[in-house]
């Protein structure tokens, strides 16, 4: 997450999309060529569980009250200070570190002490993790703490070999570079053999630069479609991410 500040499964979904050509045949199946990929690196908010859950809701009335906290100011001047922050930084937390010295761990512990039960667990993704060959990780910009509660209430945690959180990545948020190669390194990813899953567009970049595979679960909020236009760090756009990993996995 980033903590993104504003909200975002969808419908059944249709055919998984791919600029790289027709799903029709094994010869052209772009999916095909991803079955057998060494690592998968997985997003978590917005991208394991759908935006329809409204997790964010609830991170973001909590950002602000800890900025109103902090400051001694009204929600509303809050809001402005956060919004200003995200432009600025890329995360609240960022900012508030940068400008303000604000202590991380008490931060990410405030925002993230949210109602997860409005996440429902998906037994077609678990069972789409568990039958896709290769390591997986989980790459957010929120903390350990909050992929673990999530991911255990979708009950696919046990799916994951390591979660890559915002404080493995010194607390550089994505899209910055400098975690994606932390991230590699640390976990000894050969980029060329690994696909990263992510919801905001341009945090797909980094990973295109680096020569791995990217998918796009197309989100609505511009935050999320900045970059998009562009299109070359966009290998995929799926809709239905439990359904399009089943089909990559054979379910």
């Amino acid at each position: 997450m980033t903590v993104p500040t504003s909200p975002q499964d969808k419908a059944a979904a249709p055919a998984p999309s791919s600029k790289t050509g027709s799903t029709s045949g094994p010869a052209t199946d772009p999916l095909a060529t991803l079955r057998d990929r060494a690592v998968w690196i997985f997003d978590l908010d917005n991208t394991l569980y759908p935006a329809s859950c409204n997790l964010f809701a609830q991170v973001d009335r909590r950002i602000n009250e800890f900025i109103a906290d902090h400051f001694n100011i009204g929600m509303d001047e809050a809001r402005v200070r956060q919004k200003q922050f995200f432009r600025d930084y890329g995360t609240t937390l960022r900012g508030l570190m940068m400008e303000h010295d604000v202590d991380p761990v008490a931060y990410m512990d405030y925002v993230h002490d949210i109602d997860v039960t409005g996440v429902q667990p998906s037994a077609l993704l678990d069972d789409a993790l568990a039958r896709l060959p290769g390591r997986k990780i989980i790459y957010t910009n929120g903390s350990v703490r909050h992929a673990e509660n999530v991911a255990g209430r979708l009950g696919i945690l046990d799916r994951f070999d390591a979660v890559f959180d915002i404080a493995a990545g010194g607390f550089v948020p994505k899209p910055d570079p400098r975690p994606y190669a932390t991230l590699v390194e640390r976990h000894g990813v050969d980029p060329a053999d690994a696909c990263m899953v992510e919801d905001i567009a341009r945090n797909l970049a980094p990973a295109h630069a680096l020569g791995m595979t990217t998918v796009w679960v197309r989100g609505e909020q511009e935050y999320e479609k900045a970059g998009v236009g562009a299109g070359v760090h966009i290998d995929h756009t799926v809709d239905d991410l439990p359904s399009w990993l089943a089909a990559v996995a054979g379910v």
